[in-house]
């Protein structure tokens, strides 16, 4: 067994809550394997003890935990009513602060827990009297601000369904989502802020609101400053001040636990995005599991982390207030030319206690030479990390730069079940570039081949006993047959996520990537992650890229793209350095076919490298059948390297 670069405090993982958790469902509390084996042996159990033990508010009991367990289709708490809203505004206390509004400019405002059950008080009565009831659609076109989680539980409190996406999505992305949805009421603000920069989104306000036809009222907030002009809106518009300054009694409508509560979009690099949706028990209990237990968030908390709206964790960061803890929003670039340190300043001034970002960006951080630890830190015990996978280089970078005490975790989940599969708890070692272990009530197994379990081996990511955040249905899709092709048509009744994984002996999750990405090297599979590891650690590199593609003469060609740093040029010399670190930081079977410059690498507007659309690209698929560029976040990138691909299939070689 590898040594763990970090060991928990004992005294704190003591005093933590999933210690008390397990001691209150009599498991040894220092053990979190055999918490583990507990939660998933014994699920009925352990998620009647999540439900005990947050002292879950249900109108009408539940008649039983599980009533059937098949997936998809598992029933859980049949017969029990509730609503997110009430539990999410229930532990703020009127007098502390429930939210704290940040953005790049380092200014800010604090929403104390009063008047944050007085704004979602006054909007619901505004969406009430516009119409709006249980299972209606109100969508959001907003900025990560205090509006947004005021619109989301004025919503949920009605018992209408909630979705939202980021303004730097055009109308027409926007629409691609929310028209599938037929909403009743549309909320967007008037603008935002990035890199130093106002985006004025009257224009794209306007073309989203006709582009939904069945809208009765607009919402308008004023975020930025920017004066609404008099335009001709297809529905009737509301003023948000208008609709958040009313005197009113919240009072929540109970529904039943799979009660729709929001829909969450796929990236929708081809054809129409999913609309993926989750019920409010669902989401309820997992996030207080994943918030109240793995990060041990109590109401003296405080969390950021950086997020847009229309990316999974901004639902989980709203689910912060179900704790009793803080929740910071933050409008702007993680890493503003202006002040590229800007989060962690925040972070020392506002007193977070768990800080949340990307890989992508503790590698920068790294590689551009910004030392967090400028300012004061000690107040984060916890920095989270998810997105992709997290390389074990930016392990001992967080311990020197950010806190020595500090539990780094890495997460894998995802939009599908709003959640994290595998992570880490305050009772767990870490191992630099692994994942701690499968969280609690994950049955998580590796497949291979044969669809059977390994250890210390690659195989797809299974979870095989039902989640209760596990989607209730796609939208649009009455017979589940997209919903179960999804996730269960390769091991019938067993969850396919779409990741390699390794199950470690000692218990904890290595993940290398997408496997509809994964590399195919003379039958043996590769993790792209492995090499991108080891590519992105060197100086002269800011971004790379590989590509397994099946040529049509069977050959096998396995490119590796390169973004040099700013200042570097891809010359021969760097190649060599590339293909020594991968053959040495992974292995000879990692080292690519060639190494290419390129201008940049694609990603989704949630940060995910596109490996298969630019695979099918370099394989000669049409870019419209392969993506569509309004979900990219450089859509010019698509054009090169489908030119890339056509010169490659002309015969065109490199040196």
């Amino acid at each position: 067994m590898s040594t763990p670069f970090f060991t928990p405090d004992p005294e704190a993982a003591a005093t933590s809550r999933i210690a008390e958790f397990a001691r209150y469902v009599g498991v040894n509390d220092t053990d979190y394997a055999a918490l583990h084996q507990w939660s998933v042996t014994h699920l009925e159990g352990f998620w009647g003890a999540v439900w005990e033990y947050f002292a879950i508010d249900s109108d009408t009991p539940y008649q039983q935990v599980l009533a059937d367990e098949t997936m998809p289709g598992a029933q859980w708490f049949p017969g029990a009513t509730l609503n997110y809203a009430h539990h999410a505004l229930r532990n703020v206390r009127d007098d502390n602060t429930a939210i704290v509004a940040l953005d790049e400019t380092g200014s800010g405002y604090e929403v104390t827990g009063g008047r944050l059950r007085d704004l979602v008080a006054s909007v619901t009565a505004t969406l009430r009297d516009l119409g709006v009831g249980k299972g209606d659609r109100v969508v959001g076109y907003l900025p990560n601000t205090p509006h947004a989680i005021v619109a989301f539980l004025a919503a949920a409190s009605l018992g209408a369904v909630w979705s939202v996406c980021g303004q730097d999505y055009a109308p027409k992305a926007a629409a691609d989502r929310f028209a599938q949805l037929e909403p009743t009421v549309l909320i967007a603000a008037d603008g935002y802020l990035f890199n130093g920069t106002t985006h004025d989104r009257r224009d794209a306000v306007l073309d989203l609101a006709h582009a939904l036809p069945t809208l009765k009222a607009t919402l308008l907030v004023d975020h930025v400053g920017l004066p609404w002009p008099s335009r001709a809106y297809p529905s009737l518009v509301v003023p948000w001040e208008d609709a958040s300054t009313r005197t009113e009694e919240l009072a929540c409508v109970p529904v039943p636990f799979d009660h729709p509560l929001w829909v969450v979009f796929s990236s929708g690099t081809t054809g129409l995005p999913k609309g993926i949706v989750h019920g409010h028990g669902g989401v309820l209990l997992e996030h207080l599991k994943t918030l109240g237990l793995h990060s041990d968030l109590g109401p003296d908390d405080r969390l950021l982390w950086y997020t847009t709206t229309h990316w999974m964790m901004w639902n989980l960061v709203v689910s912060t207030l179900l704790t009793g803890a803080t929740t910071c929003t933050y409008d702007g670039s993680p890493a503003p030319f202006a002040k590229p340190d800007v989060l962690w300043e925040l972070a020392a001034r506002h007193r977070v206690t768990v800080f949340g970002t990307s890989p992508q960006y503790l590698l920068g951080m790294a590689k551009f030479g910004i030392d967090p630890a400028v300012h004061d830190l000690s107040s984060i015990r916890v920095v989270g990390c998810t997105g992709s996978a997290l390389p074990a280089s930016a392990y001992p970078w967080v311990r020197d730069h950010v806190g020595e005490r500090v539990l780094l975790v890495s997460i894998s989940g995802g939009t599908d079940i709003v959640s994290g599969f595998a992570g880490s708890a305050p009772n767990t070692p870490v191992w630099a570039g692994e994942l701690s272990a499968p969280h609690l009530g994950v049955a998580l197994a590796a497949y291979d081949a044969e669809g059977l379990p390994v250890t210390d081996q690659v195989g797809e990511l299974v979870v095989t006993r039902p989640m209760p955040s596990m989607p209730l249905y796609f939208w649009n899709d009455p017979d589940g047959i997209r919903y179960r092709d999804a996730y269960f048509s390769s091991y019938p009744g067993s969850w396919r996520h779409g990741d390699w994984i390794t199950l470690t002996s000692h218990g904890s999750v290595i993940v290398h990537g997408r496997s509809d990405s994964t590399l195919n090297r003379n039958g043996v599979r590769l993790g792209s992650a492995d090499i991108h590891d080891v590519v992105e650690r060197l100086p002269e590199v800011a971004e790379a890229l590989v590509i397994g593609a099946e040529e049509p003469d069977g050959g096998y060609w396995m490119p590796l793209f390169v973004v040099p740093a700013p200042g570097v040029t891809l010359d021969d010399a760097l190649r060599d350095k590339i293909r020594d670190a991968v053959r040495t930081g992974a292995s000879p079977r990692h080292v690519p076919d060639e190494i290419l410059e390129v201008p940049g690498v694609p990603h989704t507007r949630t940060g995910k490298k596109l490996e298969v659309p630019v695979k099918r690209l370099l394989q000669g698929a049409p870019v419209e059948e392969v993506v569509n560029p309004a979900t990219v976040d450089n859509p010019e990138l698509i054009d090169h390297y489908a030119r890339l691909g056509a010169e490659r299939r002309e015969g065109w070689t490199t040196a």
